[in-house]
């Protein structure tokens, strides 16, 4: 996943591997690393693979948020792109399950 936009105009990425690995970059800060516990994965995967997730829009349905952040999600070959105040329950059960709830907001 990676964030960007914001007053700020930051760009973060968090990149979750199979095995719950991850790795959180903010700005020019040293990156981040963590495991998931197995539950915290696939709680994660479940919530990727639920067919509800698979109706989440690829593309924002509403008008920019000004100074709002976007929010780019990819998991198997698949980009779903959203904004602030876009996230449908499918999508809100993905960034919960996300260590720290994503890739930060702030630089």
């Amino acid at each position: 996943m990676v964030v960007s936009g914001g007053l700020a105009g930051v760009r973060n990425q968090l990149v979750v591997h199979y095995d719950g690995s991850w790795t959180s970059r903010s700005g020019t800060k040293a990156p981040r690393t963590g495991r998931m516990t197995p539950a915290e994965a696939a709680e994660l995967r479940a919530a990727l693979e639920d067919p509800a997730y698979a109706r989440v829009p690829a593309r924002p349905t509403g008008g920019p948020v000004p100074d709002g952040f976007q929010y780019f999600l990819t998991y198997r070959h698949r980009l779903v792109v959203t904004g602030d105040g876009e996230r449908p329950p499918a999508l809100q059960r993905v960034f919960a399950a996300l260590p720290d709830g994503g890739p930060p907001t702030r630089p």
